[in-house]
């Protein structure tokens, strides 16, 4: 069956006005409480906000545009496109459902799916990822064959199943948008996961553009070390400096007024800190107690 719209593009499979309207058997208005989501669906995130502000919409003027549905066993229906606006619908407390009632076979139902999700709507990386990956298994596609269906070059293909590579960890953070796609490519062409979990995490702790984390990356190939900061961190950093003598007195009065070793570190613009060791809660109170007492 993927062999006959292979090179003809996604509109070949599937167009949107075909999603509404081709092969429709009715159109007309179904129970919400008869529907069923399709478990096959790409998208596994919905913004809760997002269906918050969609629900409110349908409340004030209702479903714009149908979703579309098939029929299957008794009077059920199966979600093919729209479950956003089904799951909005629910949170609007409507009881039916405009729809498009299409006649399709299991093997096109998901593929259809994926052409209203990538068309209408946002996917996150590893959803979209996700769902080349089943299309590709289900229908024993190459990633050629793959790119050709979905109508998008192969290297865009390729570079969104790399990252269903990467750890659950990274993936998951793409999936939060705590990192884009561009930052993820940069990783997937490091080999070691433990490699790829340390640059992620000073991507969140030390927001790092794409640059840097290809800096790193490359500094990663061809050392097999990372930096354990960046250049511009490490100029906001000013070194510690040696302790002038007046330093020193200080360091030494303050360790014979706590009575331990107090560390003293000070550098060239004269900031510092000061560091008083303790072993216990005991030690800490009789701390605080001197310091109050000062």
């Amino acid at each position: 069956m993927a062999k006959q719209v292979l090179g003809k593009g996604i509109g070949a499979l599937l167009s949107i006005d075909e999603v509404r309207t081709e092969g429709s058997s009715s159109v007309g208005e179904i129970e919400i409480a008869k529907i069923e989501r399709n478990k096959n669906q790409p998208r596994t995130h919905f913004d809760k906000e997002a269906l918050q502000e969609l629900a409110a919409s349908i409340r004030a003027v209702g479903v714009i545009q149908p979703i579309t549905v098939r029929k299957i066993a008794g009077d059920k229906y199966q979600i093919i496109a729209g479950e956003r606006r089904f799951r909005a619908s629910q949170l609007a407390g409507l009881k039916k459902i405009p729809a498009y009632i299409k006649t399709a076979d299991d093997d096109n139902v998901m593929k259809m799916a994926l052409v209203e999700n990538i068309q209408r709507e946002d996917l996150n990386a590893i959803e979209e990822a996700l769902a080349y990956q089943n299309l590709a298994e289900n229908y024993k596609l190459t990633q050629a064959q793959l790119s050709e269906l979905v109508g998008k070059k192969r290297a865009t293909v390729t570079n969104y199943l790399r990252l269903l590579k990467l750890p659950a960890e990274i993936q998951l953070g793409i999936t939060q948008k705590r990192i884009d796609m561009a930052h993820a490519r940069a990783l997937v062409s490091v080999e070691d996961p433990a490699a790829q979990l340390q640059i992620y995490k000073r991507m969140l702790t030390e927001n790092l553009t794409v640059r840097k984390v290809e800096e790193l990356v490359r500094e990663l190939n061809q050392t097999g070390q990372i930096a354990s900061e960046t250049p511009e961190k490490a100029k906001k950093t000013p070194a510690p400096a040696m302790l002038n003598e007046q330093q020193t007195a200080w360091k030494q009065r303050l360790s014979d007024i706590f009575s331990r070793k107090v560390e003293l570190s000070c550098n060239e613009k004269g900031q510092g800190k000061i560091s008083i060791p303790f072993a216990n809660n005991e030690e800490l109170a009789a701390l605080i107690h001197l310091l109050d007492n000062k």
